[in-house]
């Protein structure tokens, strides 16, 4: 499950500094690499979606940020 965590936060950087780039400068990064709606374009952008679903799930079922009462 390590391995699913670590990737997960990894596609959810890269999803949020794309948007960092279409806040800031209008400028779809994603898009511009594999063309405007195009099929690669569609399944990254689902990629990105599955790993903040996976985030919310793991934080939801295993709460990493509660501490352990003593």
């Amino acid at each position: 499950m390590k391995i699913a965590n670590i990737v997960a936060y990894t596609i959810a950087i890269i999803g949020a500094l794309n948007w960092l780039l279409v806040g800031l400068f209008s400028f779809d990064l994603v898009a511009f690499l594999f063309g405007a709606g195009s099929v690669l374009t569609r399944i990254v952008y689902s990629l990105v979606g599955v790993a903040g679903i996976w985030m919310i799930f793991f934080w939801l079922v295993y709460k990493p940020f509660v501490k352990v009462a003593q």
